[in-house]
């Protein structure tokens, strides 16, 4: 409990939260319509704006927003109105953002930043900005998704569907697709570029595990979600290690675990 008077600790219980919350409901339009591999190239190509960014002196998270959100806007319209492959685009993007962002980082006078913080996540260092941009995300997905829940798991499941019932298809994709991408950039500093995706996909499909309603996913993937930013946070503070990994690593460990518990209520439920 001692933790807990810390300035920074109580930072890093914010972010784990608030990062659980727009992950929650993020993801699980993530895993519904089956797009990790996409967001895996989004995460992977904001480093590209990371980079561009200290180049020029400015914000890394601004820059990897503004790259993230163009990547994915990029990935959306090449493979609709192209002959181009999505996943072609993707592994493409993939690799331009990491060598963009390593090129200019380098390409940069004096010292060179240290790039853990950014790949793997540094949650005890989080900010009152981090916190205030995390906030904003939390609340532009909550009321994207109250009014447009309908439509948003029409297209989700089905576009086809969706289309069937006049949804606006086309302006839905490019929404969400946005809303993807500031998601994993926004999450950057609570684990890092190459476990966010892991942060968007596992509490979910733990979710996905108990209940096959959209509504309900999304609360399981937040309380998930929330479990496992705690048990990492701690982990990491008593290890000295990089927290985005033992939140992930946690996040494992409860699917392992929620696995084990759905495998026992399967054999049960014969004799039940």
């Amino acid at each position: 409990m001692e933790l807990l008077s810390y300035n920074f600790f109580q930072n890093a219980i914010g972010a784990a939260i608030l990062a659980s919350i727009s992950c929650g409901i993020i993801g699980t339009y993530i895993v519904a319509r089956r797009i990790v591999f996409i967001s895996g190239g989004i995460t992977h190509a904001s480093f590209g704006g990371i980079g561009i960014a200290w180049f020029l002196g400015l914000n890394p998270v601004l820059g990897a927003a503004v790259f993230g959100v163009l990547s994915a806007l990029g990935i959306e319209w090449v493979s609709k109105k192209t002959d181009v492959r999505q996943d072609s685009v993707i592994g493409i993007l993939w690799a331009l953002g990491m060598a963009l962002g390593i090129i200019f980082i380098y390409m940069t006078p004096g010292y060179a930043p240290n790039l853990m913080s950014y790949l793997f996540g540094s949650i005890l260092t989080v900010s009152s900005l981090d916190l205030y941009l995390l906030s904003a995300l939390c609340v532009l997905t909550i009321l994207v998704f109250a009014f447009m829940m309908r439509p948003i798991v029409y297209v989700a499941f089905d576009e086809s569907y969706a289309q069937t019932h006049k949804a606006p298809v086309q302006f839905l994709n490019y929404l969400m697709i946005a809303l993807v991408a500031l998601a994993i950039v926004l999450n950057i500093r609570v684990v890092g570029i190459i476990l966010v995706i892991s942060f968007l996909t596992i509490p979910q499909t733990i979710a996905n595990m108990f209940t096959q309603d959209f509504g309900r996913m999304i609360i399981g993937a937040i309380g998930f979600g929330i479990l496992g930013s705690l048990l990492g946070l701690f982990m990491a503070y008593k290890m000295n290690v990089p927290s985005g990994a033992t939140i992930i690593f946690s996040f494992v460990i409860l699917f392992i675990l929620a696995k084990l518990v759905q495998l026992s209520l399967l054999k049960l439920g014969p004799k039940l």
